[in-house]
């Protein structure tokens, strides 16, 4: 690539513009959202709703779920998500002199779109990022507007799948008989026959997988897009330009409000967390709890989010941690690449065209495997990063979306914190 090609109008971001911050709790949210996703790699797809679909929940296992619900539920997807909007407005920030700007917005989400595409058909159902390059393209838009405007349409669009939630638990009475039972079959407690399918299909080789696999990122892609997925992460897009504008995720704010947030996590968001938690097997985990009880999730996982960020913002405030958070960084700085990495492993693991050990991993044993995922990542991130600008998948999405092979080996062994000697 040439000098002049580096340095044209289209070129990502240099290292030495990034903000630090951002890239340590983008790392953060990337290792935890790991903690959810491993039931949708390791169990039956309707578990990952109703942690009673496969029979009673004891032991070590109930208090690993309770755990991973207080604690991780919908929090890292909403950190990830409010990170998307500030992605948004900060590169369009810093090339809003361009002309090409909007041009590149579109066809970088247009990418992550395809790469979306693939992932979800071909490797994991479970993708994020088809819904987050829709919700990209839709939001875009409105990226100059002041933040208090942000944060008001951000709540009202959250709102939208709150009160379809709430709308259609308070109907569930007036369903036809037919609709319920199809409805609990599909989405929260499957027949015995359902199971044993779903269990062959992913433990048998990749084309046995296939028809599972395509046709639940159909339903994501559809109707869960509709009725969910535009809401929930096109608001919390909006959310998070408000809050990146008004300097909460470049650590610019003051202890004490970093504090608050903690504080607001601790004393509003969990309780209420654990309110739901305790109706929700009060009442033996009815088809209610997938739609009125996941409200005590819904919001207030904002909340407890919320509260990540403000112990993210104060570790990287504290010089003294300043090594520790290194870690992190680099895997935030290499998200795609270690979002697409995390599928990998364990599909690996679990599918039949690896170790074939989906539905035979209780949940005690799927800590210890994110655990392991995660050890990989943080130490794999950080090496890759000495040698290499991006992650892998990061350098092919630029360079497919710049429309040119952008460098990625380093001139030198260096910090990966520091600007290479020409760029």
């Amino acid at each position: 690539m040439s000098g002049a090609a580096a340095h044209s109008s289209s070129a990502p971001v240099a290292e030495a513009g990034r903000i630090d911050a951002l890239d340590v709790l983008r790392g953060v949210a990337m290792l935890g959202i790991l903690v959810l996703n491993i039931q949708a790699f390791a169990m039956p797809s309707a578990v990952y709703f109703n942690p009673t679909a496969l029979g009673p929940l004891e032991g070590a296992d109930l208090y690993v779920w309770v755990m991973g619900r207080m604690l991780a539920d919908q929090k890292f997807m909403t950190i990830f998500s409010m990170l998307f909007g500030a992605s948004i407005v900060l590169m369009s920030e810093r090339a809003e002199a361009r002309d090409d700007v909007r041009r590149v917005h579109y066809r970088r989400m247009g990418w992550l779109l395809v790469i979306g595409l693939l992932h979800a058909h071909l490797l994991w159902s479970g993708d994020i990022l088809f819904l987050y390059a829709v919700c990209g393209i839709l939001v875009y838009p409105l990226r100059r507007q002041p933040a208090g405007r942000l944060l008001v349409l951000g709540v009202a669009l959250l709102a939208v799948a709150s009160a379809y939630s709430i709308f259609a638990g308070l109907t569930l009475p007036y369903w036809s008989e037919e609709a319920r039972s199809s409805f609990t079959a599909e989405m929260w407690k499957p027949t015995p026959e359902m199971i044993e399918a779903e269990l062959a299909a992913y433990r048998g080789g990749w084309l046995e997988q296939q028809s599972f696999r395509s046709a639940s990122a159909v339903e994501f892609e559809t109707e869960a897009l509709l009725s969910w997925g535009l809401w929930r992460a096109g608001g919390l897009m909006l959310i998070g330009m408000a809050l990146f504008r008004s300097g909460v995720f470049s650590a610019e704010r003051s202890p004490r409000f970093y504090m608050a947030l903690i504080a607001a996590a601790i004393f509003v968001g969990l309780p209420l967390v654990a309110y739901g938690i305790i109706i929700d097997f009060g009442r033996g985990w009815p088809l209610w709890s997938f739609f009125l009880g996941a409200q005590f999730n819904y919001w207030p996982s904002i909340a407890v989010s919320l509260g990540y960020v403000g112990l993210v913002m104060l570790a990287c405030r504290t010089n003294a941690l300043h090594a520790a958070t290194r870690p992190f960084a680099a895997v935030g700085r290499t998200a795609l690449t270690n979002y697409l990495l995390q599928t990998v492993l364990c599909t690996t693991l679990f599918y039949g065209h690896g170790l074939g050990w989906f539905g035979s991993v209780d949940r005690v044993g799927q800590v210890w495997v994110v655990i392991a995922v995660w050890a990989v990542q943080l130490v794999a991130s950080s090496l890759w990063l000495r040698w290499f600008r991006f992650g892998p998948a990061e350098w092919a999405w630029r360079s497919v979306t710049y429309g040119t092979l952008l460098p990625l080996r380093r001139l030198r062994w260096a910090n990966p914190e520091m600007p290479d000697d020409r760029r």
